[in-house]
């Protein structure tokens, strides 16, 4: 199943990264400048405001005892002088409160501030939030002084300002504005550096997918351009040693594989000539085996037997050697399948000794000698190596023409299935020495391809080994040539079907 990051392509991946380094940069940078900003802007007005009220504070000498009335009016005169706002300046004296504004401020000032304000000497102060506003509240004694020593003592009176922070929150909240304002346009300008530095991430990179395509395609001489001397430098370096490498080795595997093939052809054709006369002494030889001495007789044979043997691998290894050297091509025609079924079976002398299940009506366009070989092939090795009833059956799937041997055998052993078609595979080391060159299913195979179609082996659900040809009607669209030299002797041997078949199990 794919993941999250697979959903993207590299580059989108790239410039997302980028993105984000860009927007976790940005956000820093804006918090921290908010963070010190509003400091700055609050300790700033905080600073003056307390300085300023400590000094009123220490200025303000009251008549004792307090008049309420003339008290309220030297809290407005203190008022009036406010830094960097207006106060509300309230004030205690034991019962006594005043205040010089006409909303109650009380409420804003805390216990901890006023017991503070009572006890120490130099005041304290506060910031507040109250009902979605803040306050800066501060508090400082009044104090009288003593002629005779000269030191200050507390009167008892205490006096709090507050002071509404509305114009450090609209500032503030300018910052905020600024900063988010500010994070999306430099998003947008960081996209382009984003974009440029993927293109120079990703080009070496496409590049190197172009040439590792386009060694998959066998042009094995792709070799990419080396630029400057960073890693994607050192990865092209690589590849290029890498494909050097892969393209000298094979092309020292086409150059084997080329010497083996002419050296299997030349060595079979070489053994044509020979092998034609030896197979005309053996015929005769045969012949005369009555009248000799059972001991010669009985050798007579084997040597007969033999030689007819090699006659077969020697002409499978030349049919086979012109597959591998695409050497061979198909002359097709419009034929009856079922007639050219009956024609192979008949030429074999194995009408008698085959069920049939062949519908009329089937044409087909087919290299009628190579289907010769296909059907005699599949035929024989089901006679050889399943059992008896062997049945042909055609049919019609969809645009293609199926072709089924089934035999009543034992089956394909299981290890056996996968290698059925490889060549001299024998499915059983018994047969070392069977009648087989264990390059018939091989060649059948090749030529079920060349028409364009393909082949299965398995086995049958009530028992016995089972072959499917699938062949396409209209042939392959390559299909056209002359003649590509003889036939393998099972396709044009002596109607005893002698001739070179795979194994089955």
């Amino acid at each position: 199943m794919p993941t999250a990051a697979s959903a993207f392509g590299l580059r989108t991946r790239l410039v997302l990264a980028f993105l984000l380094v860009a927007a976790v940069s940005a956000v820093t940078t804006a918090a921290l400048t908010y963070r010190e900003a509003r400091s700055a802007v609050l300790v700033r007005a905080q600073d003056t405001a307390v300085a300023s009220f400590r000094e009123e504070a220490e200025r303000f000498v009251p008549s004792l005892p307090l008049d309420p009335e003339s008290l309220r009016w030297n809290l407005y005169d203190i008022a009036a002088r406010a830094k960097p706002h207006p106060w509300i300046v309230f004030a205690e004296y034991g019962s006594l409160r005043a205040s010089s504004g006409d909303r109650p401020v009380s409420g804003v000032l805390t216990a901890e501030l006023r017991r503070t304000a009572h006890t120490s000497p130099h005041g304290t102060f506060e910031r507040v939030v109250k009902d979605g506003k803040a306050y800066l509240t501060i508090g400082m004694p009044v104090l009288t002084r003593v002629v005779a020593g000269g030191r200050a003592v507390p009167s008892g009176l205490v006096l709090f300002a507050v002071m509404p922070m509305t114009n450090e929150e609209v500032d503030i909240d300018a910052l905020v504005t600024a900063a988010r304002d500010g994070a999306l346009p430099g998003l947008a300008v960081a996209l382009v550096p984003a974009l440029l530095a993927a293109r120079s991430v990703l080009r070496p990179v496409r590049e190197l997918r172009r040439a590792a395509h386009s060694m998959g395609g066998g042009q094995l001489d792709t070799r990419i351009a080396v630029r400057g001397r960073d890693e994607m430098a050192a990865l092209a370096s690589t590849f290029n040693e890498s494909a050097a490498r892969l393209e000298h080795s094979v092309q020292e595997l086409r150059d084997a594989g080329t010497r083996a093939r002419r050296f299997a052809s030349d060595v079979s054709h070489e053994l044509r000539t020979p092998l034609a006369g030896m197979l005309a002494v053996t015929d005769v030889l045969d012949e005369d085996a009555g009248t000799l001495d059972p001991d010669t007789a009985r050798a007579v044979r084997l040597i007969s037997a033999e030689t007819g043997k090699l006659a077969v691998l020697v002409e499978d290894l030349m049919e086979i050697s012109r597959f591998d050297a695409r050497a061979v091509s198909l002359v097709t025609d419009e034929v009856d399948a079922a007639e050219a079924v009956r024609s192979t079976l008949s030429g074999r002398q194995w009408l008698d000794r085959i069920r049939t299940e062949l519908p009329e009506g089937f044409r087909i366009r087919l290299d009628p000698r190579r289907f010769d070989v296909i059907v005699a092939n599949l035929v024989g090795n089901a006679l050889r190596h399943g059992a008896e009833p062997v049945t042909v059956r055609l049919s019609k799937r969809g645009g293609a023409l199926i072709v089924e041997v089934h035999d009543n055998g034992p089956g394909i052993a299981p290890d056996a299935l996968p290698h059925i078609f490889d060549r001299f595979y024998k499915a059983d080391a018994a047969r070392a020495r069977s009648s087989g060159s264990g390059l018939g299913l091989a060649i059948t195979e090749e030529n079920v391809r060349l028409h364009g179609g393909t082949i299965h082996a398995r086995n049958a659900p009530g028992g016995g080994a089972l072959f499917m040809v699938e062949l396409p009607f209209e042939g392959p669209a390559s299909a056209s040539g002359a003649p590509d030299g003889p036939l393998p002797a099972h396709a044009s041997g002596p109607p005893d079907g002698r001739g070179g078949t795979g194994a089955t199990a």
